[in-house]
């Protein structure tokens, strides 16, 4: 079965109202969690950290600058992700109309390509992984 991750994306607005329901939203989330993991198609699930405790490595120019979060004029901001082992694409969408999520947010859905799927011509980057040892390890 294919795999899609649901990508939170939120804007202030919508942080700042979920944060002002976090436990309603924790509970509700743990819950939609639970229907995921009972349905048979939860893979993973992560949130993530305020984004002024993150950094910007931009490499727009010739060498790589570092700048402290938060984000510059971003209006939408990735705030977590879900990923499940689903059949199609439609049934991605469904999971996702019930993510529980405050008002003036969005998902995007995106397929995760199977490991069939990678390009093959260097069977090097295949074979020893990407960047690391034949474990995939860095």
């Amino acid at each position: 079965m294919p795999k899609y991750m649901l990508i939170m994306r939120g804007t202030d607005e919508s942080n700042a109202a979920m944060m002002a329901n976090i436990d309603e939203m924790m509970a509700t989330t743990r819950q939609f969690i639970e229907d995921l993991f009972k349905a048979g198609v939860y893979v993973a699930a992560e949130g993530l950290d305020d984004p002024g405790q993150g950094v910007v490595v931009d490499f727009s120019g010739e060498t790589p600058v570092v700048t402290d979060g938060p984000y510059g004029e971003t209006k939408e901001l990735f705030g977590g992700y879900f990923l499940l082992d689903v059949a199609s694409k439609q049934e991605a969408v469904e999971w996702a109309k019930r993510v529980p999520a405050a008002r003036g947010s969005k998902i995007e859905i995106r397929r995760v390509p199977g490991e069939d799927e990678v390009p093959q011509e260097n069977g090097k980057f295949v074979k020893e992984g990407a960047l690391g040892d034949s474990d995939g390890r860095i």
